[in-house]
């Protein structure tokens, strides 16, 4: 999984997904819609009763924010899990207890990745993230200001590669972790949407800094090499064809806009629906 963003439990298990399924999750980063649902995830796919995972699981994300001025109070990765584990813990005793369950938390292996500096020599370049039988992960230090820090991930396998953005403002790092991938999926905003609605100038300028147009998309694909471009994690409203004519203006290759439901296989020329 990557990211836990509203409706994902139920997303996934209308998908076919099970817990038992479950190996690892990845968090590009610490914004609440992309973790608010991980907690609800972990204890909605544990143990036997809901054909869920019983043993190890990884959960791998940022770390806590140093450039923060609060940041050494402010939690990380492995923080917000532990402290869903607390938040909750009336529950899973009881259901350890009742159910027969396996002691959530000595089955989650939770990391707080590390990361390059901002502004290094070494943040410009890919590091490993994590790897089993099935796949490999990197990851590359995106740009979303003020999060620090933010990350895109890349899975490559035997049948071929993705690559998940993150949020992320026009960024040449994605482009290298991208580099000829199957498939990139990429965030896009529209902010004429945001401008039109007279949304006040200090969020308009997060957007501007912090995400990409769909435009910007088409580029990062095109200097990756990309097989097939997906926008997803849309901002702003605007019909699909919007979307895509704009970053099909600098990227030669299919382009998607990406709905719930929707599912993509690495290499194949066209996407279907659950």
């Amino acid at each position: 999984m990557v990211d836990f963003g509203l409706g994902c439990t139920r997303a996934a298990h209308e998908a076919g997904l099970r817990g038992k399924d479950f190996a690892a999750g990845f968090v590009t980063h610490l914004h609440s819609d992309h973790v608010v649902e991980l907690p609800g995830f972990l204890l909605w796919n544990w143990g036997d009763p809901v054909e869920g995972f019983t043993g190890p699981v990884s959960v791998l994300g940022p770390g806590r924010d140093e450039t923060h001025p609060a940041g050494g109070t402010l939690a990380g990765t492995r923080d917000l899990v532990a402290h869903a584990l607390r938040a909750y813990s009336y529950d899973i005793d009881i259901r350890v207890h009742d159910e027969a369950r396996p002691d959530l938390a000595a089955l989650l292996r939770t990391v707080d990745l590390a990361t390059p500096a901002h502004g290094s020599a070494e943040a410009a370049r890919p590091f490993e993230v994590y790897e089993d039988s099935r796949v490999k992960v990197t990851g590359i230090l995106v740009e979303h200001p003020p999060v620090r820090p933010a990350l895109a991930f890349r899975f490559d396998t035997d049948a071929g590669s993705v690559v998940f953005s993150g949020d992320t403002a026009e960024c040449a790092g994605l482009a290298v972790l991208a580099q000829g991938a199957d498939v990139l999926v990429h965030e896009a905003v529209n902010l004429d949407f945001y401008a039109d609605k007279g949304f006040a100038p200090a969020f308009l300028n997060h957007q501007r800094l912090s995400h990409t147009t769909p435009e910007g998309a088409g580029r990062v694909a095109a200097a990756a090499g990309v097989g097939r471009l997906v926008l997803s994690h849309l901002a702003g409203r605007a019909e699909p064809e919007w979307w895509s004519s704009r970053a099909a203006a600098f990227f030669d290759g299919p382009v998607d806009v990406a709905a719930s439901g929707q599912r993509f296989a690495v290499g194949a020329p066209v996407a279907s629906a659950v």
